[in-house]
């Protein structure tokens, strides 16, 4: 594929809002997960919860799109100077040229379960300000963004679980190509709510303990939500030094069960190789993989034999979701925006709660942050049903 450039790009976890708050987190090893507060729920676990989304009020022209997912989406427009940018970029090629590809999983779900608590109790009818379209409908976050800058170009919401806002890049980037667009805001956005955690916990998927990625101990993953973008445009023939670069994608689609990884990681594996071959590279030039790792059992084996498979253990990888949390739908967006920063910063993030690395696990697991030369990093994002994603990103020299 033609690279594409990362013109801004912006993150917010519980790690905190902005770049800076994360680069700092990942260079001390901090992980932003606390025992689980939210709402109503009673679970024994640890969760991500990005702390002063119930504190963002929506402009009044904007408040039919009220509900926790849309607030965290404008906590995490606006910093680092991300809204200037793309207010820019749209000076520059016009409102519909400016395309809107976000990744969620559960979008506005917990406006659902707030209205559902106020049903009428004699009809059950859900309150008459309920808003479904522009709140728990998935699309309601691409909206939701078209109209935070006023864009008119195309939209588009991927929800394909733990890959969602991974894939958004393959599909801004092929809309680049084919010239339909001239810039893309990307990312993904997902939220604390009750059907997520429950879901989950009925599922036996969370611990009782931070997740540890990779540990010989693991158990269980810890939810968490945030909002990751990116501002997507062709890149020039020459970069300038430092500019963050998309440089290949992959995906594939193995359905070899609803909710558990292929045991030999095949799909994982078949997306790693389209996204080495989508950048013309081999599999001795990626410095560093961001690992899916959940912190699942079953999963991070996985992962881990297909990663043996194509790459032996001579490649760093490491799962950030010890420091964030599994931001399910956001997860794809957010690891690319902390590949960015390590791509940089020169450092090689840590896994963030893994201690006694998994025996049986035949890959370098990087542990603590250290400093390093990167070029080129690959960030794994699998969802539910094998739905995979891999994306290389670069940094212009």
């Amino acid at each position: 594929m033609s690279p594409c450039q990362l013109t801004a790009y912006t993150a917010t976890s519980c790690l905190g809002q902005g770049l800076a708050a994360h680069r700092d987190a990942l260079l001390a090893d901090h992980s932003g997960l606390a025992p689980c507060t939210f709402e109503t729920v009673r679970l024994d676990t640890w969760v991500g919860e990005v702390s002063g989304v119930d504190t963002v009020v929506l402009p009044s022209t904007l408040a039919h799109f009220d509900c926790r997912n849309n607030r965290l989406a404008a906590l995490g427009l606006e910093a680092d100077d991300f809204g200037d940018r793309v207010r820019e970029a749209t000076a520059r090629h016009g409102r519909d040229r400016v395309g809107v590809f976000m990744g969620t999983s559960t979008s506005g779900i917990l406006q659902t379960e707030l209205a559902y608590r106020r049903r009428d109790a004699v009809s059950g009818a859900l309150p008459a300000d309920f808003d479904y379209r522009h709140t728990h409908n998935s699309f309601s976050l691409a909206d939701y963004v078209r109209a935070h800058f006023g864009l008119e170009g195309m939209a588009l919401v991927i929800s394909t679980a733990c890959s969602s806002s991974a894939k958004v890049f393959a599909a801004a980037a092929r809309q680049l190509a084919l010239g339909r667009i001239d810039a893309a805001v990307v990312g993904g956005v997902d939220s604390l709510c009750l059907t997520t955690l429950y879901g989950f916990a009925s599922l036996g998927l969370t611990s009782a303990r931070p997740c540890r990625p990779c540990d010989a101990e693991r158990d269980g993953i810890s939810i968490g939500e945030a909002a990751a973008f990116a501002l997507l445009e062709r890149a020039s023939d020459r970069p300038p030094a430092g500019t963050v670069l998309l440089e290949g994608v992959g995906e594939s689609s193995d359905a070899y069960h609803m909710s558990s990884p292929h045991p030999e990681g095949l799909g994982a594996r078949l997306a790693m190789e389209a996204a080495l071959r989508s950048a013309g590279l081999q599999a001795g030039d990626i410095d560093y993989i961001n690992l899916h790792g959940t912190a699942t059992p079953a999963n991070d084996a996985a992962e881990g034999r297909a990663v043996a498979g194509l790459f032996g253990d001579r490649v760093p990888c490491s799962s950030t979701k010890g420091a964030t949390g599994h931001t399910l739908g956001a997860a794809g967006g957010l690891e690319a925006v902390l590949c960015a920063i390590a791509l940089t910063e020169g450092l090689l993030p840590g896994s963030p709660g893994t201690e006694a690395l998994e025996p049986a696990l035949p890959v370098d697991v990087v542990r603590r942050t250290r400093a390093a030369t990167l070029r080129h990093v690959l960030s794994n994002s699998f969802g539910f049903g094998g739905s995979n994603c891999a994306l290389v990103l670069g940094v212009a020299a």
